[in-house]
């Protein structure tokens, strides 16, 4: 198989690994509800999973290098195919057993997407695909994956049952292990960390190269807070909006899906431009237009065009800035440090989405909606402008290896 069409089954595999995960974030409480009539439990099972993925993709990545990322990604995304078939025909085993295999399977997958990410960068260079238009059209795929995902998870249980629906869950991770196992051949694995080198040792060595590269850790800490934005947006600030202004539902979609085409068109228009964009004012603007706009927007307006149309130029901005922080990633980090690194980055990245969520309703419940909105926005604006304060961060200067990062 020519190295584009390998660099298109591993892309395949990972937006369907993805869409798995998508589907089990409906099917998964929907047990637990009709199971157990609980919404604590639908919430803790929620968390069970969530955490692991988040800890796992950080604290796993010395152990995968050392088993190969190709073995990895099979063995994890099998492992969550197990893992599912068993939550779907044995829920007499009660709850805290299903918690645990939601929880191993929420591990699986943390360790199982770092490792795919990380193999992108052999197979598209050997495909001759620019990293930036990889990473662009990547970010809008699983954008889609993201928006309709979960609607295939409720369709599944309407048409299915639960349990039909969690098995073809199941059978989708099966489907990716199956793919990467045997289609796709990274020509060029990144270097194996030394046999003596401790697991602490590994570990701390991604860290330390990863709080050494400032402009990555500016980036990072940009885009944990655009996840903050989002979260809190869609989980309370939206729904509280919509709600008190329009009162009703009919609205919230509207404001939903107008983000979520805005980033869909911005994806496009950046896949064909990227490569010819100044990396370091693209992600700028992007982050810039990216959070702060809509929170205002929600804040001092009570007109629901002018919220769609500020929510709909948010979600263009947010297009460039995934991409940009992924070729980053890929061209700065040294590659036998690339799955350590990709692994803390992601959790790095992604802990602004628990915190979104609580921030955001405890600032409504706290302040009022207004005031909650405008401070969220001060905040998210502090942090996004932080490219623009300090000349040294941004996409543009590759990283220089550190000591910490070649032992």
């Amino acid at each position: 198989m020519t190295p584009r069409r390998q660099l298109v089954v591993l892309v395949s595999a990972d937006l369907i690994s993805n869409l798995g995960t998508r589907i089990s974030v409906v099917t998964i409480p929907w047990l637990v509800l009709v199971t157990t009539g609980s919404p604590t439990k639908m919430g803790l099972v929620a968390f069970a999973e969530t955490l692991p993925y988040l800890l796992s993709s950080a604290l796993g990545t010395p152990w995968a290098d050392r088993i190969g990322l190709r073995r990895t990604s099979i063995l994890c995304d099998a492992g969550s195919a197990v893992a599912m078939v068993v939550v779907a025909l044995t829920p007499w085993l009660g709850f805290a057993p299903l918690v645990a295999l939601v929880a191993v399977a929420g591990a699986l997958r943390g360790i199982g997407d770092r490792v795919k990410h990380v193999m992108f960068r052999p197979v598209a260079e050997a495909a001759g695909v620019p990293l930036i238009r990889l990473t662009s059209a990547y970010d809008g795929l699983s954008r889609v994956v993201t928006l309709f995902g979960a609607a295939v998870g409720g369709l599944l249980i309407a048409v299915f049952g639960v349990t039909e629906a969690i098995l073809i869950d199941a059978a989708s991770f099966g489907v990716c292990a199956l793919l990467i196992g045997v289609l796709v051949r990274p020509p060029a694995a990144p270097a194996q960390p030394a046999p003596q080198e401790s697991y602490l040792r590994a570990l701390r060595g991604g860290f330390s190269y990863l709080f050494s590269d400032r402009p990555l850790l500016g980036m990072l800490a940009v885009i944990s807070a655009l996840n903050m934005v989002a979260n809190a947006s869609v989980a309370v600030y939206i729904p509280v909006w919509v709600a008190r202004e329009l009162h009703g539902p009919s609205g919230l979609g509207l404001v939903l899906a107008a983000f979520s085409a805005g980033a869909l068109l911005g994806n496009l228009v950046f896949t064909a431009l990227g490569p010819r964009l100044p990396r370091r004012l693209t992600f700028l603007v992007g982050a810039l237009v990216a959070g702060t706009p809509r929170l205002v927007a929600l804040a001092i307006s009570d007109d629901l065009p002018v919220v769609l149309v500020v929510t709909f130029l948010s979600g263009i901005g947010i297009a460039a800035v995934n991409p940009l922080l992924g070729v980053a990633l890929y061209e700065r980090v040294p590659p036998e440090l690339q799955t350590r690194v990709l692994g803390i980055a992601g959790s790095v990245a992604f802990v602004g989405l628990p915190v979104g969520a609580l921030l955001g309703g405890w600032s409504v419940d706290a302040l009022g909606l207004t005031p909650a909105l405008l401070t969220m926005a001060a905040a998210c604006l502090v942090v996004t402008a932080y490219p623009l304060l300090n000349r040294a961060s941004g996409p543009e200067t590759p990283a220089r290896p550190t000591p910490a990062a070649t032992r």
